[in-house]
């Protein structure tokens, strides 16, 4: 540790005379201009201005024709006060007659590594922040697990499951737990307004105060599931609305506490922007309001959802699109099956465990592909929620439609015309594209269809998924992630459904095994289908730039270049002599978001950590 510590404070000392050279040099330039005619604007233009040196920056700027990305040996970059990145450089470069514009009252030199900040590629602002004030059940083993960590809850929010405060937890799993007891078997909640959401979100267990509420004899529900065996309590997907219609909505004030909580948290891993997939427009409405104050931290595209699931609302639909970049709304978000680990996502076959059950279609294909139609004829991108091989099939039956119709309403025109029109102007994306025949991702290779994915799903969902769809299958459509390179992954977590942290995104897509544990399914020694494993590199793309190229913000986010946002992030060592292994260990040094900093790690002063 104390010959680490020596050689860091020799790095920083070097950096810092270095910094002085540049410093006196401007200092130079600005002396002698003060007698000029534009001497007044141009010193208005650098205290504009601040230029920050680390110990090292990765820009992850695409290498140029020679293979040169431009970011050998930079360690500087300028933030303009537009909160873009002015200029990216290297302290050796002091006498370049360009660093002329920038003041030298505000050059920062701080220790650490900078690289662009990163990106969640799919997750839910709102429902996160409602997560951090929730019961949570992630990880639990047993019921008794769950009801001390109830009990617990209870003891900490006396009032909550009240008739005034209804309460919700999420993250049991009946993996782990076996079928949920019935709503009537806990005597803790008894006479309480509780609501536990299954990990996946597309299930929830209600208590009985709740049960009490609805009619006594329910019909099944198109396009979901009542659980009524061994007792009533759970409702999956479609059936959710029967119980969630009744909850009580949070008012503007609880849900500004949850966006507070949300961007704080996320800000802590790194994280400078997210994709937020399904918000509904009032909650958007809200957005556009706060993210025009100082309390919006978080780079925001949002997908607008109906009120009223796989319908067409444009009339409440607004798009929303700011030269900041803090708010983005501009695609739709559908859903065409519900989640594996319930049964729910929709397959062509049926399943291994339950050849009986095929999955459940959220909406049926004629309607999808009208509604992919619709949307993106008034001119929105179309996201659409697929799990299964059927519901992804039925995807990209509905988009390749809706690129005919938009690329080519009279004359028609080939496949290769229709991948263009798409990557130019549309974007179309599915969400999760988790299990997808062959024919069909030739398909989608075909068209360009933008493939969002979580690859932290591949590993929580390792433990039994090829009890769901067996070894064929799995082989061969489950879980993509390096067959889809060319296609520019997106990439995320979909919290709350998992950690938001990027790094354990990262590690789980480069190991393929479980963040949280650091080991693969029990069968093996090494991560779960390797073959479909991505670089350090590849990965880091999918939460930078993919993610970028998914919200039409390619060159603005993702990348440390001039002109795009300032945007960044600090380590403790350079990423990329980071272990694969050491990933899921990261700790975030400094998040900066449009050039302000909005996470600083603790007693980072005191002493210097080697990761």
């Amino acid at each position: 540790m104390a010959s680490s510590a020596v050689i860091w404070w020799g790095v920083r000392l070097s950096l810092l005379a270095g910094c002085i050279a540049v410093v006196a040099l401007r200092l130079q330039h600005s002396l002698d201009g003060a007698g000029t005619e534009n001497s007044s604007s141009s010193s208005s233009s650098r205290q504009r201005q601040a230029t920050f040196c680390y110990q090292g920056v990765l820009t992850n700027v695409d290498p140029g024709p020679g293979g040169d990305d431009g970011s050998a040996a930079v360690n500087c970059f300028a933030v303009s006060g537009g909160a873009k990145f002015a200029r990216v450089f290297s302290d050796s470069d002091s006498g370049s007659d360009s660093d002329s514009d920038l003041d030298p009252g505000t050059l920062e030199v701080r220790p650490g590594y900078a690289l662009p900040g990163l990106w969640d590629g799919h997750g839910h602002l709102l429902q996160f922040g409602e997560f951090l004030h929730s019961a949570d059940l992630f990880g639990s083993v047993s019921f008794d697990d769950i009801r001390s960590r109830l009990s617990r809850y209870l003891d900490a929010n006396p009032a909550a499951g009240s008739a005034d405060e209804w309460a919700r937890g999420i993250g049991w799993d009946q993996m782990a737990l076996g079928a949920m007891p019935t709503a009537a078997a806990d005597e803790r909640l008894k006479g309480r307004f509780f609501m536990l959401d299954r990990i996946d979100v597309h299930c929830t267990w209600v208590s009985q105060a709740i049960l009490d509420l609805l009619p006594a004899h329910l019909p099944d529900v198109p396009g979901g599931e009542i659980v009524r065996t061994p007792g009533m309590g759970v409702f999956c997907d479609n059936a959710m609305d029967l119980v969630v219609a009744l909850w009580p909505k949070p008012g503007i004030a609880r849900k500004k506490t949850f966006i507070a909580s949300a961007m704080k948290a996320l800000h802590a891993v790194g994280l400078v922007g997210m994709h937020d997939a399904g918000v509904f427009p009032d909650d958007i409405a809200m957005y556009d309001a706060m993210s025009r104050t100082d309390d919006w931290t978080l780079r925001v595209y949002a997908m607008v959802e109906c009120k009223e699931r796989n319908t067409f609302c444009p009339d409440d639909a607004t798009k929303i699109s700011h030269d900041d970049g803090m708010l983005t709304a501009r695609s739709v978000k559908l859903f065409a099956d519900g989640a594996l680990g319930s049964w729910g996502s929709a397959m062509i076959e049926p399943y291994s465990d339950r050849p009986d059950v095929t999955g459940s279609l959220l909406v049926n294909a004629s309607t999808l592909t009208a509604l992919t139609k619709a949307w993106s004829a008034a001119g929105f991108q179309v996201n659409i929620h697929a799990i299964g091989d059927l519901a992804n099939r039925y995807a990209v039956d509905a988009m390749e439609a809706a690129l005919v119709a938009l690329c080519a309403p009279a004359a028609g025109a080939d496949v290769d015309d229709l991948a263009d029109c798409q990557a130019r102007h549309h974007r179309f994306r599915i969400e999760h594209a988790q299990i997808i025949h062959p024919d069909d991702q030739l398909r989608m290779h075909a068209l360009g269809i933008i493939p969002s994915v979580q690859p932290t799903h591949a590993t929580s969902d390792m433990a039994y998924a090829e009890r769901r769809l067996g070894a064929e299958r799995t082989a061969t459509e489950a879980y993509r992630m390096r067959s889809l390179l060319p296609l520019h992954p997106v990439l995320g977590s979909d919290f709350p459904v998992e950690p938001p942290n990027p790094f354990e995104g990262l590690y789980a897509a480069v190991t393929r095994k479980n963040p949280q544990t650091g080991v693969g399914p029990p069968s093996t020694e090494d991560g779960w289908h390797r073959e479909e494993a991505l670089s350090a590199e590849q990965a880091l793309a999918g939460f930078t730039k993919g993610a970028a190229r998914g919200a039409f913000l390619e060159g603005k986010a993702g990348v440390i270049r001039e002109g795009a946002f300032a945007d960044w992030i600090v380590l403790d060592a350079p990423l990329e002599s980071i272990s694969p292994e050491q990933l899921r260990h990261v700790k975030v040094r400094e998040t900066w978001v449009a050039g302000k900093l909005v996470y600083k790690r603790r007693n980072d002063d005191a002493e210097h950590k080697d990761l």
